[in-house]
């Protein structure tokens, strides 16, 4: 506060004791700094002003194109699936719309166009975490005064539960195809891979007598050799070997040989990699066939989930299987196999009442 000034000192005329008050010695560096805080912030909201009015009035369509092309982390297939939900579901409702009026009330009205049109749950979720991914990246430049998807209620996705075949049925499933077929059967039951990463099974990766590390997946859309889900180029995972997985790998290998350690190539040309469509004809024929018992509803990939299924049912922790199956999070594996884990409440009852009575 300025002080105030004791004795005759004359100010104007008057005396500094009337209550005239004299500035702070300070009071001029702080105006100082003021007035360079405000001569910088200048520029810096003339750059916001210029990206409003640029971005702004951008249509949707050529935004959603230059974010894009920034998901530089994107994997073929990944990029081929966001250029399909672009194509037909986003720019078709939206692509025309200025990108300074979205708010809450347009994203919902696209969300409930998906629903009339009786899109499916899963493709609407995916449709809303991709408009959502573009809109706060515009929402990071300053386009829009309010978050346009703060507080929407995302489309819930509840996948329905998975169809295991029992052992018995296992046992008929693996052998009612041909030698490929019985191989990505164990590939898959046993070691948890996926379809892909069982199509690039390499026999120099069975890095111990109990231990397969799974390195690649043949891609379904370039039908290449690619980096595996969810990991970047070079990234790995060690899963178990059972012992009959490994003894087929190598019944395998000594019946139909190897192209530099690859076991699974494109039966009318070696130079290639297997291709999804094999394996997806034999079952669709192994099905109508009536010959082998297959529960009701199961797929191909039901072959995997017996490896989860296999594991939870014998106690194994969650976490590890999470890893070996090579699942983002935790949460994706307890969602789609919690109803396998054994009731731990009951058992956790049984051993904490236990020392309880002792």
């Amino acid at each position: 506060m300025p002080a105030r000034v004791q004795g005759a000192v004359s100010v104007g005329g008057r005396e500094a004791g009337e209550g005239v008050r004299v500035c702070d010695p300070g009071q001029g560096d702080r105006a100082f700094d003021g007035g360079l805080q405000r001569e910088e912030a200048a520029p810096r909201g003339q750059a916001k002003a210029d990206r409003i009015a640029k971005y702004g009035a951008m249509r949707f369509k050529e935004y959603a194109a230059q974010w894009k092309a920034g998901q530089r982390d994107l994997g073929p297939a990944s990029s081929v699936h966001l250029e399909s939900l672009l194509n037909i579901h986003l720019l078709p409702l939206l692509g025309s719309r200025r990108m300074n009026t979205f708010d809450h009330k347009v994203v919902e009205g696209f969300l409930q166009v998906l629903e009339r049109n009786g899109i499916g749950l899963a493709a609407q979720a995916n449709c809303f975490d991709k408009l959502k991914a573009i809109l706060l990246d515009a929402n990071r430049l300053g386009l829009f005064d309010d978050n346009p998807v703060a507080g929407i209620k995302p489309p819930q996705y509840d996948p329905r539960r998975v169809v295991i075949p029992s052992p018995e049925q296992l046992g008929q499933i693996r052998t009612a195809g041909d030698d490929s077929f019985l191989l990505v059967a164990d590939l898959m039951s046993g070691c948890g891979m996926r379809n892909g990463e069982a199509f690039a099974v390499n026999v120099n990766n069975i890095v111990a007598d109990d231990v397969y590390r799974i390195t690649e997946q043949v891609n379904r859309t370039t039908c290449q050799y690619e980096r595996l889900k969810h990991r970047k180029v070079g990234e790995y995972r060690d899963v178990p070997l059972p012992a009959r997985v490994r003894q087929s790998i190598e019944w395998y290998a000594d019946k139909h040989g190897t192209v530099d350690g690859y076991l699974l190539r494109h039966p009318g040309d070696p130079a290639r990699t297997f291709p999804h469509y094999h394996i997806a004809n034999q079952w669709q024929r192994i099905k109508k066939a009536g010959e082998t018992e297959i529960p009701d509803g199961m797929v191909v990939y039901g072959l995997r989930h017996f490896f989860a299924s296999n594991c939870l049912t014998h106690g194994i922790p969650i976490t590890d299987v999470a890893e070996w199956m090579g699942h983002k999070t935790i949460e994706i594996t307890f969602k789609i196999y919690r109803h396998l884990m054994p009731g731990s409440i009951s058992k956790a009852a049984k051993i904490l009442n236990h020392n309880l009575t002792a």
